[in-house]
Order: structure tokens, then sequence, then C-alpha cells
């Protein structure tokens, strides 16, 4: 019985994530070769496992409220490939949706090695920035549970914790990490977040790219995140073309085909460029920052992209956005 429930759930995950996230004509976005496997539970975060010949890294960790049925994949693809831990865990920035778990991995797996960037100790150690990840995480909570009826993960976690936090080695540019016949090179590419991280698997270049040059949602749809910083943002892009990927990952959306690297950085840095004269447009206008944020909703917010994104993380990124588009226009006058 308790089996066919997860099942049940899981299906329901699935078939909620398929009615907003669409593969290529021709391409499954979660066909992974065998070094990769989705150990995604819930919806709102994705987790994947590395395998390498040596070592086994997770990338990302996923929401808090499904971090149990995340450890039960794990578990299940670590058996599966004939693993017997996990090594390392692999973080691409700190927002609550890429981090919300960790805690209780963790707890599981204690010895495994967290890499990420510098910035990502001091927002572990914030108390405001802790209050936030579990402020969000909770409303993920009550936003996505609709979409799955009454039968949610969330009683099998009677509270969303952000102790137990931690780095354990900082990465920088051009650092490797090791996982054996696989080899993990990092690049800081900052614009979303100041800790946000891409990570080139080598020798067969996949590039799992970060928030800071957007999320997908399917061949015509991309939301641009530069949260922090506009110009960061516009300057990984041109980093991670530079890399020349065979294929590309993105946040929350899985595989782009193969080749369709260029194509995707010049879609992202053109839409980065409309968003920010949108906002300096109105600004320039005279437009407070509330008024702004309206003429922002009406121009990126949907019912469709509130399947995908609580509104309450949407509207506290387009405040952020909004307020650095403007300091960076000042500073620049």
């Amino acid at each position: 019985m308790e089996q066919n429930l997860k099942n049940n759930k899981n299906e329901k995950h699935e078939e909620f994530s398929a009615s907003i996230y669409h593969s290529f004509p021709g391409q499954d976005r979660f066909g992974f070769p065998e070094y990769l496997a989705r150990v995604t539970s819930g919806f709102g975060g994705e987790t994947f496992l590395i395998f390498g010949s040596e070592k086994t890294a997770l990338y990302d960790c996923g929401m808090a409220y499904a971090a149990n049925g995340t450890i039960d994949n794990i578990h299940r693809e670590l058996r599966s490939h004939g693993k017997s831990k996990l090594d390392f865990i692999l973080l691409s920035h700190t927002h609550y949706d890429h981090i919300g778990a960790l805690p209780y991995i963790l707890q599981e797996w204690p010895d495994a090695t967290v890499y990420a960037a510098e910035k990502a100790k001091s927002v572990f150690k914030s108390e405001g920035a802790r209050r936030t990840m579990k402020r969000l995480g909770e409303a993920a909570y009550e936003e996505f549970q609709t979409a799955y009826g009454t039968d949610f993960e969330k009683h099998e976690i009677p509270d969303i914790i952000t102790d137990g936090l931690r780095v354990d080695v900082v990465c920088k540019d051009g650092d490797v990490i090791d996982l054996g016949d696989i080899k993990i090179r990092v690049m800081e590419c900052r614009g979303h977040t100041d800790c946000s991280l891409v990570f080139a698997l080598e020798p067969m270049r996949l590039l799992l790219t970060c928030e800071s040059t957007g999320v997908l949602r399917n061949k015509d749809v991309l939301h641009t995140a530069f949260v922090k910083n506009y110009w960061e943002s516009v300057e990984s892009a041109k980093k991670c073309k530079a890399y020349g990927a065979s294929q590309l990952m993105i946040p929350h959306f899985g595989l782009t085909p193969k080749g369709y690297t260029d194509e995707f950085f010049d879609w992202y840095m053109s839409l980065a460029e409309k968003e920010k004269n949108l906002i300096l447009c109105n600004y320039k206008k005279g437009l407070s920052r509330d008024e702004i944020f309206q003429k922002y909703k009406e121009a990126y917010w949907s019912e469709e992209r509130g399947n995908a994104q609580p509104y309450a993380a949407f509207e506290e990124n387009g405040k952020h956005i909004i307020n650095n588009i403007i300091k960076l226009y000042k500073d620049y006058e």
C-alpha cells in the first residue's frame, strides 16, 4: 500500500511537471546518459546524481518538503549503480529550491563533502537568509500542494529546517573535482546570485548551467533571473557560450538537444536586454518602484508561470531585479 501511494505521488509530480516543462521535439529532456541519474522528488527543484568510476556527486538538493523522497531516490540509484555512499554534493547556488533538502541529506550522509562558492558560506551563516529560505520553502509547499492533492509529502517532514547548512570546500573558477573517469570543471557565473556556479562535465563537455543564464520552460519560453546583477549575468552567458559545450543541462528543465548552445545563450542575452530596457523605460518615466513592479508583473507573470514558481518567489526576485537595474543605471549616469 505504501509503495502504491508513493508511485501515485510520483505520477502526479511527473504529470504536473510535464504540463509546464516541455522537451524539444524528438528529444527527452530527462534522457540522460548512464553516468547521470535524476533523483528529484516532489516539484519545484531538480537534483541529479553524477556517477564517476571512483566517486559519486549529487548536483543540487531540491526542495525541503520533498527531502525524504529525494533521499529514497538517492539510495535507490546508488544501489542500482553498485555504489555504497554519496561522496560529494555540488551546489549551483544557495536559493531555497536548490538547497532546501541539504540539511536532511547531510543527516543521511554526514561524511559527504559539500562544494559551493565562497559567498555560500556567509549566506548559510546569515539568520536573515535562513529565515527567507524557510519562508519561501513553506510558501512553495502551500502553493504546490494544490497540484498534488491531499497525499502530499510534507507529512513526512514535520518542519522545514535550515540548521545544518554548510560548505566544506570553496569552489573557484577553474577548480576541478575528480570523480575518476569524469572531471568536473568549476566556472563562477554570477548574476543570479553572487554564489552561482556552473559545472562542466569532462571529457564529454556537458555543461550544467545555472540560473544566471536563465530557466528554460520549453523551446519557446525562457525566463531570465538576473536577481543580483544584470551585467554579470550577461558576462556569464558569454563565458558559458565561449566554453563550447556539446550539450546543456538547464536548471529545472533538463537536457537540451546536442549542439543547442550558441543559440541558447544568444537568446538569453536578447531577453535579458529586453527586460532591462522595460525596467529602465518605466524608471525614466518617473514611475515608483511599486509601479514599475506592476508593469514588470504584467509583462512576466502568468498563471502558467505560477504553476512552476510560487508567486512569493517571483515577487521577491522581481523587486530585487528592479532595484539592482535602477542602481546600476544610477551608478553609470
